[in-house]
């Protein structure tokens, strides 16, 4: 199992962003395999999403709900997509979640807007160096 599968099986993912001084801020989210890589959601005005703007550098571990790490943690890269893009996350987030996951896009959609969120996909480089 590699380090993608793993992070994709557990319910939640512990995504760490990084404040310009270096501070972590971790925050569970819902994700998604999507090929060779994750993909979570996230509010576009959400200081992860602005953290990631910045910078693309995180670190990743399955969590819990509450965001208790279960595992390792390994270093990743994220991108905000495009609105096609994230039309794609919204449509995996709601499928691996299954009715939870379809009401909370439907409520997302009905709350902020088609353009309130954003699809972000991370990738953890492959080979040594990944913890």
């Amino acid at each position: 199992m590699d380090e993608i599968d793993r992070l994709a099986a557990a319910p939640y993912l512990l995504v760490t962003t990084f404040r310009r001084d270096g501070t972590a801020v971790p925050t569970p989210v819902w994700a998604a395999r999507d090929g060779d890589g994750l993909v979570i959601w996230s509010a576009a005005d959400a200081g992860k999403v602005k953290r990631i703007r910045r910078d693309g550098a995180v670190r990743l571990a399955p969590c819990t709900a509450r965001g208790r790490p279960t595992g390792t943690e390994v270093a990743g890269h994220a991108l905000l997509l495009d609105s096609e893009g994230s039309e794609r996350v919204r449509r995996l987030i709601a499928a691996r979640y299954g009715l939870v996951g379809r009401v909370a896009m439907l409520g997302s959609r009905l709350r902020r807007g088609p353009t309130g969120t954003v699809g972000i996909r991370i990738t953890v480089p492959a080979g040594p160096g990944t913890n």
